[in-house]
């Protein structure tokens, strides 16, 4: 097996795939940045014929960054023209105390470090304060807080890192390997208890090998690949990676919608930071995660849209309301094994969610930054 230097598995990985993902992300970027704002969109959406910004987001525009902080500096000044990457963590880290949850601060935080920004230290002072590992948080921001804490331990509070590794620890479900939607303590709602989503298990993946490399601790790198293992067991025929599952019984809850972005970008990063930190590696489980992307089984033709240069968002059913979400889930929270038939036939996953989001390209940039292009 080759890898490179970043832990990036080469065998079964189309390099002309990974090419078009970073020629989209390149292009679409400069689309979604508001430079009035210094602040990426929360979403660029189809608008008939054109194409619509629509918010913006500091989550995702700390994504971006982290994604920006492996490319050199003529990638950074074609997305963001006049600013560069500093310039705009300079604008989140003013804005860390009006800044609503841990997961602002902790992507903050991450892509301050990436970034070897000058004010790195206020984000992980701000963080700090959110008390990650001593408060109950959902699973993926807990994740976030870890991977800031770890990505750099010369820069962030280890003692953090070790109190946050270790209520993410305490969360992992043994009996399934996998993770909840919420850690230890949090309110969560009660049919919905038992369901976690594919983002549970991507970051915290990520985030215990991030942690299993600055500090050597084995739990954290056993605990990562038995949550690897699983996920990749729980791989669709054609790749795909589904959505809802049993954090109790590792059973799938429901597997619509399907989202581009697990498919091209967080699926592989996780994997691929779990190999840089001495885990197995998957490269089958990649190339099938990206070839559902350019050819899924359930529509034909590909999200990825070369005329508008952009990726579409997802594969979801034609359904009101999330309706078969809701269904499953009540049903398997009476009982583990009951599933409500039939409502894969009434309800087809065939509709496109015309719509993409900066964090989903700053991802593509992370997971296949240009100097690991295979």
């Amino acid at each position: 097996m080759k890898t490179s230097a970043k832990g990036v598995p080469q065998a079964s990985i189309d390099p002309a795939t990974i090419g078009r993902l970073r020629s989209i992300a390149l292009h679409a970027l400069p689309r979604m940045y508001r430079p009035a704002e210094r602040l990426f969109a929360f979403r660029l959406r189809k608008n008939g014929a054109g194409e619509v910004l629509e918010g913006v987001s500091r989550r995702y525009t700390a994504t971006v960054l982290i994604g920006l902080a492996s490319e050199d500096r003529r990638v950074a000044t074609e997305i963001l023209g006049r600013h560069s990457p500093q310039d705009v963590c300079d604008r989140l880290l003013d804005d860390l105390e009006r800044m609503e949850d841990l997961g602002e601060v902790a992507l903050t935080a991450w892509a301050a470090q990436a970034l070897d920004h000058s004010r790195a230290a206020a984000a992980i002072r701000a963080l700090r304060q959110r008390e990650p590992g001593q408060r109950p948080y959902p699973m993926v921001e807990l994740s976030w807080a870890l991977t800031a804490l770890a990505v750099d331990p010369q820069k962030s509070d280890p003692a953090q890192a070790d109190v946050t590794a270790q209520a993410l620890l305490a969360s992992f479900q043994s009996q399934s390997a996998l993770f909840p939607h919420w850690s230890a303590g949090y309110a969560a709602p009660k049919l919905r208890a038992h369901v976690s989503c594919f983002a549970d298990f991507v970051y915290p993946i990520q985030a215990l090998s991030y942690y299993h490399l600055a500090t050597g601790n084995t739990r954290a790198r056993e605990t990562a690949c038995r949550c690897a293992a699983r996920m990749c067991e729980l791989q669709g025929p054609a790749g795909q990676w589904w959505w809802h599952f049993d954090c109790h019984t590792g059973r799938v809850v429901e597997n619509y919608p399907v989202y581009a972005v697990h498919q091209e970008a967080m699926a592989p990063m996780a994997l691929f930071a779990l190999a840089k930190a001495g885990g197995p590696e998957y490269p089958a489980a990649v190339a099938k995660s990206l070839q559902w992307l350019v050819s899924p089984p359930e529509k034909p033709g590909s999200l990825i849209d070369e005329e508008r240069q952009v990726i579409w968002r997802k594969i979801a059913r034609r359904e009101p309301r999330r309706l078969v979400r809701g269904l499953q889930a009540a049903a398997s929270c009476l009982h583990p094994g009951l599933r409500v038939p039939g409502l894969g036939c009434l309800f087809p996953p065939t509709a496109v969610d015309y719509e993409s989001r900066p964090y989903e390209m700053g991802w593509i940039l992370h997971a296949w930054p240009g100097s690991c292009e295979p």
